[in-house]
């Protein structure tokens, strides 16, 4: 019996720390900038959200350059390089007076939000076993939606007690310790094929087309879980129940850590469609809970379907974009990937407002419960259409 190969390598462990540093002050900046906007700087409730898309419109932008970039400079100098200036971008918060400078600043804030992310995830990758990577990335999703809980809580814990220049220095302070992790993370790089010099830029550049059909299937995911993270506060203060959304993501997230262990497993040994489909399903029937909540437990019973479905779903459809492409394209896989996961979460925060206000947040989750199931059968789709795309080419060879 072969006996495995270790996924919690001291690179690996600190990779996953930085990529949690990262998000904890994402998470807690999207909470507490349109706060800022308003309280601080005078500014109203659609200036405080033009803050945040922002950042988002230059991090999907970036999505598209990342794997050409990891490829020529090297997946570990730019982690530095990135982790760094996304650190000095935190500090630079501090120094912010003026709304049309704050905008700025969160669109080079996104630059390398969207590197860091992409190259952390390559990262993590290429040092996982092969043989483990469902299970290793699912662990390393983890830091991810972990950071979902905390970053909020950090920012709204601290927002009645200190000035938002404390809450930016501590901000400051946590991504520091996320730099002294990414200096301590080790890789053995594969080297890219050659290439002739000074070649035009071809389109296998900027995206990996290998990893379009499962990013396709994971921004119809994203469009729907963009309802979560922008309205399910609203939507319990439109029941009644604001005091249990604050435990909402607690229960998402210990329900996520139950499950992420057993679910990576399951990838590995038996395949991605036992924990996709079911995984699909659950967060469809996370959505229609939501849908019909009336009550403190039901929301609270929502938010455990959500995390068991939505929670295993990202780390699975990563796992499967960086396996379609050649291990040196494992920067390009994850950037088209995340181009596509980031856009469907940009779009719904916007478009699902108005589909809010027109509809209803009940009726909101229920078309998006249905959208869910769709894309379920999209995905069992496309995995058919892979399958038979591979026997043809096996087929063919004899």
């Amino acid at each position: 019996m072969t006996e495995k190969r270790p996924i919690w390598t001291k690179s690996f462990i600190n990779i996953s720390i930085s990529t949690f540093f990262i998000f904890v002050v994402f998470y807690a900046l999207l909470t507490y900038i349109p706060i800022y906007v308003m309280s601080d700087l005078g500014g109203t409730a659609t200036q405080g959200g033009l803050a945040v898309s922002a950042f988002l419109v230059s991090a999907i932008m970036m999505r598209f350059f990342a794997g050409l970039i990891l490829e020529k400079y090297g997946k570990r100098n730019v982690l530095v390089l990135s982790i760094l200036m996304f650190a000095v971008s935190t500090i630079l918060y501090i120094f912010v007076g003026d709304f049309t400078v704050l905008l700025f600043l969160r669109f080079f804030h996104g630059i390398w939000f969207s590197l860091m992310t992409t190259v952390g995830g390559a990262i993590a990758a290429d040092l996982i076993p092969p043989e483990r990577r469902g299970e290793g990335l699912g662990y390393y999703g983890i830091a991810m939606n972990l950071a979902i809980v905390g970053g909020p809580f950090i920012a709204l814990t601290l927002l009645p007690y200190v000035t938002a220049q404390s809450i930016f220095s501590i901000f400051a302070v946590i991504m520091a310790i996320g730099f002294l992790c990414a200096l301590s993370v080790k890789l053995d790089e594969v080297p890219a094929a050659p290439k002739e010099a000074q070649r035009k830029l071809v389109f296998s550049d900027f995206v990996e087309k290998k990893a379009v059909p499962i990013g396709s299937v994971a921004f119809f995911v994203s469009f729907a879980y963009a309802s979560i993270i922008s309205f399910i506060s609203v939507y319990a203060e439109s029941l009644g129940l604001i005091k249990t959304a604050s435990f909402f993501f607690i229960v998402y997230a210990i329900a996520m850590l139950l499950v992420r262990p057993f679910s990576g497993r399951i990838f590995d040994s038996i395949g991605p469609n036992v924990v996709i489909i079911p995984s699909l399903i659950i967060f469809a029937i996370g959505l229609f809970s939501l849908s019909q909540t009336e009550s403190a437990w039901m929301l609270l019973f929502s938010g455990a379907l959500v995390g068991i479905g939505y929670g295993t779903l990202l780390p699975s459809f990563q796992t499967l974009a960086i396996q379609a492409a050649d291990k040196h394209r494992s920067g390009h896989a994850t950037g088209t990937f995340f181009a596509l996961y980031d856009t469907g979460i940009a779009i719904g925060s916007v478009s699902l407002g108005i589909i809010a206000a027109a509809f209803g947040y009940s009726n909101l989750y229920l078309i998006l419960a249905v959208l869910v199931l769709c894309a379920a059968f999209y995905y069992v789709w496309i995995m058919k259409k892979q399958k038979t795309a591979i026997n043809e080419k096996q087929a063919s060879r004899v």
